[in-house]
């Protein structure tokens, strides 16, 4: 009998929501013996993990199925397009499994189905480190704390893929949290659908971490998270009063001063036609009154443009709110249908693509006029920086108002640090996006 063990490649897509599923998978794997690598030609098996959010991420999925298909011929479908397994199975027969997102034990049973765990595998002696495998730099992670969300954008299809709010416990988010910084990690990165709504399916029910009751609550999380001594950052965030709570919290520099929420538009009839659940006319005023407690605030979002029925009007509109609203780090889409959202539904005017075009063009130069000029004011500033890597230019880390992968870096000229060091620098210079600094 072959004692090798079974090897599993993994493609991972999509959001950090997606990376959380694959870590788990593979957790799940590495515990049965599996040997994860990371080459097409020497797995057994191909595990896609995909995303199907938007037009051009399924068009990445199926290009990346069908790259695993013709490099290695066994692959499995999983994560929020195998929703879609007819539309996977037209373009790519031959798949040997299709399932959802958040179906691990599938995925894992389908892995089985092809190429079985070695018998005599005992994961009592063949550990897997506690923490599980992670797919992000071992400084970082990202803390899941619930599944779905309650909310029925209309031009979102979330909800029909992952269904309603599921809130994890908050004991065993923190008993996981605790895990990872035991493990080295230095930044927990809170992720979720809503994250303000952590806990309302479960009615704020009381749970217990090391003996102590905690509320299932955004804020009771947030301070339980606050006293491990590592960075711990909030993403998407809708702007409800009850995140003005976690606030003091960043004033107090218990969390990090930064907020992801997903804006999306600032037009009230453009609003109202996506059924956003938070509504503009406040939250200029909750902006102004969070940077009141905490200046140091940084306020990352996205934002579509060309949404149907959107005029020249409602993209003036949002324009001069951003110059109001003086955002840090901003994202754009172009509007685009997605299949099963009900916009596709509404009675409203279709938006010309090179309109669209045109109204990305003059946000994004709007919109880096205002960070280029926030990160100005940082010149000269002493901040804490987290390194990410180093080669021998120097040294690459974040700020507190860097989420990994999707804001800014700060380039350091030093290479006498590595990965996961959080040293002191002072800022010299600053483009739209990226900060260079030198050593304190």
């Amino acid at each position: 009998m072959s004692t090798a063990s079974p090897k599993v490649g993994f493609v991972s897509l999509g959001c950090p929501k997606a990376t959380v599923d694959s870590e788990r998978i593979l957790t799940q794997l590495r515990m049965e013996g599996y040997e994860i690598v990371a080459t097409y030609e020497d797995a057994d098996v191909v595990v896609v993990n995909t995303c199907g959010f938007i037009d051009s991420a399924k068009a990445e999925s199926l290009e990346v199925i069908g790259e695993a298909i013709a490099e290695n011929g066994k692959v499995i479908v999983t994560g929020c397009m195998g929703v879609e397994e007819g539309n996977i199975r037209n373009v790519h027969p031959s798949v040997l499994a299709v399932t959802g997102p958040q179906q691990y034990e599938q995925v894992v049973n389908a892995v089985h189905d092809v190429i079985p765990p070695k018998a005599e595998h005992n994961p009592l002696i063949d550990l897997v480190p506690p923490q599980g495998i992670k797919l992000t730099p071992r400084h970082y992670a990202y803390l899941k704390i619930s599944e779905g969300c309650n909310h029925r954008c209309s031009f979102c299809i979330i909800p029909s893929m992952r269904g309603d709010l599921v809130s994890r416990p908050v004991g065993d988010v923190l008993s996981e949290a605790e895990r990872l910084v035991k493990a080295g990690v230095k930044e927990l990165l809170v992720i979720s659908q809503d994250t303000s709504a952590y806990g309302v399916d479960l009615k704020y029910k009381m749970d217990f971490w090391n003996g102590q009751p905690v509320k299932t609550r955004m804020l009771e999380l947030c301070e339980a998270l606050s006293s491990m001594g590592v960075w711990v950052r909030l993403h998407y965030v809708y702007p409800y009063p009850n995140v003005d709570h976690v606030i003091p919290l960043m004033a107090a520099g218990k969390l990090l001063p930064y907020l992801d929420i997903p804006f999306q538009h600032a037009s009230p009839k453009v609003l109202k036609a996506m059924k956003r659940p938070a509504f503009e006319d406040k939250t200029l005023a909750r902006i102004k009154q969070w940077r009141e407690i905490c200046p140091e605030l940084t306020i990352r979002s996205t934002f579509i443009v060309g949404f149907p029925g959107e005029t020249e009007e409602d993209f003036q509109y949002l324009l001069n709110w951003l110059t109001e609203a003086q955002l840090d780090r901003v994202g754009c889409f172009q509007y685009s249908p997605v299949d099963g959202a009900p916009a596709n539904d509404m009675d409203l005017e279709i938006v010309p693509d090179d309109v669209k075009q045109d109204r990305w063009d003059r946000f994004m130069a709007h919109q880096q006029a205002i960070s280029a000029a926030r990160l100005q004011l940082k010149i000269g500033q002493e901040i804490e920086v987290l390194i990410d890597e180093v080669d021998e230019q120097g040294a690459v880390g974040r700020s507190y108002s860097d989420a990994p992968e999707i804001d800014g870096n700060v380039f350091i000229d030093t290479t006498a640090v590595k990965p996961g060091d959080k040293i002191k620098v002072r800022v010299t210079d600053a483009d739209e996006y990226d900060l260079w600094a030198e050593p304190v």
